[in-house]
């Protein structure tokens, strides 16, 4: 797995895991600060977060943060 094939699985884990807890870009965005468009730009793999800021979308989102980082 390369960089760019990593950073597409965490976004369509993001994208996975937000939608099982019914909440929109916008409300993610809005629970930790920030524009929508950047979590559209989390989830297509085109962001590469931070462990610390990785933490703190899984707080937003409601899940753990192994919840994320998953990559079977």
């Amino acid at each position: 797995m390369d960089k760019e094939q990593l950073l597409k699985r965490f976004g369509k884990n993001v994208k996975i895991e937000r939608i099982r807890q019914d909440l929109k870009q916008a409300d993610v965005a809005e629970r930790l600060g920030i524009e929508q468009n950047y979590i559209a730009l989390i989830e297509i793999g085109r962001i590469n977060m931070s462990l610390g800021k990785i933490l703190e979308l899984a707080n937003a989102i409601g899940v753990h943060i192994e919840d994320l980082l998953k990559f079977k």
